[in-house]
C-alpha cells in the first residue's frame, strides 16, 4: 500500500532518535552486549477508530481498515519509538538503548539490575 497522499497531509512527527555512533559509545567497554530485533514492531500499535478510515485498502475480497499500525505510515517510526521509550523509560540508559526497532543490553555483568 502507497501511503504517500496521507503522509502529505499528516503533521510529522519529528522525534529526535539516537546516532548510530552514540549508540555504540554506549556500549564502548561493555562486558556484554545483545542486539535485539522487535518483531511485529507497528503491527502492536492501535490505530484510534476515527483514523481508521484514512488507511483503508480495497482488494478482490473487499475493503478493509486496518485495526493496528501499519507499515508505511509516515509517522510509525516514531511512534514505535516513543512507546518503546516509555515503556522501557526505568532501563534506558541503564542496560537498555532502543533504536527503532531494535534493542541494545548491555553490561558488565550479567546480573539482572
Amino acid at each position: 500500500m502507497g501511503y504517500r497522499k496521507l503522509s502529505k497531509e499528516t503533521q510529522k512527527d519529528h522525534l529526535p532518535l539516537l546516532f548510530n555512533d552514540q549508540m555504540l559509545d554506549r556500549l564502548a567497554g561493555k562486558t556484554f552486549y545483545c542486539f535485539l530485533d522487535g518483531y511485529s514492531r507497528y503491527n502492536q500499535i492501535a490505530v484510534a477508530p476515527i483514523d481508521q478510515e484514512n488507511i483503508t485498502f480495497t482488494c478482490p475480497y473487499g475493503t478493509f481498515a486496518f485495526r493496528r499500525m501499519p507499515f508505511g505510515l509516515c509517522n510509525a517510526p516514531a511512534t514505535f519509538q516513543r512507546f518503546k521509550m516509555i515503556i522501557f523509560l526505568d532501563m534506558v540508559d541503564k542496560f537498555l538503548e532502543v533504536f527503532m526497532d531494535n534493542f541494545s543490553v548491555f553490561g558488565n555483568t550479567l546480573k539482572v539490575v
